[in-house]
């Protein structure tokens, strides 16, 4: 039986042989997975010498567990590569959660949400405990 359409739209902008971006507009749930996940998988296939994929996600309305844990894993598919995956945040819808989950400090984010000064959130790095 087939679902109705979802309300998530995913595109990729290819800037160069190093970087790209897939930008995310809507609902990011698991809805979003698998087309996310899609682009990620054919941008690593296209480019050996891709560093950086920045996942611009300004114009998330709504976003659940399940797609944090798709972040999760276009991070996990991308680390072996040596590829950055680096967050653009505009919303609390966005920043809220991942603040709440502890993901802020497992990813860079670029912080444009109004009112704050944008600022880059480096990642903790990983093996390093800060309690």
């Amino acid at each position: 039986m087939d679902e109705p359409a979802h309300n998530v739209e995913v595109t990729v902008i290819t800037h160069d042989a190093e970087s790209a971006e897939i930008t995310v507009v809507g609902e990011l749930t698991e809805h979003a997975r698998r087309p996310l996940v899609r682009e990620m998988t054919d941008l690593m296939l296209a480019g050996a010498t891709l560093k950086q994929v920045r996942v611009d996600l300004c114009e998330v309305t709504f976003m659940n567990s399940a797609g944090m844990a798709t972040l999760v894993q276009l991070q996990r598919m991308a680390q072996p590569r040596g590829i950055d995956t680096p967050l653009v945040v505009h919303t609390a819808a966005v920043a809220r959660p991942l603040q709440l989950s502890g993901l802020w400090r497992r990813f860079t984010i670029v912080d444009r949400r109004e009112g704050h000064p944008e600022d880059v959130h480096e990642a903790t790095p990983h093996g390093h405990d800060h309690s």
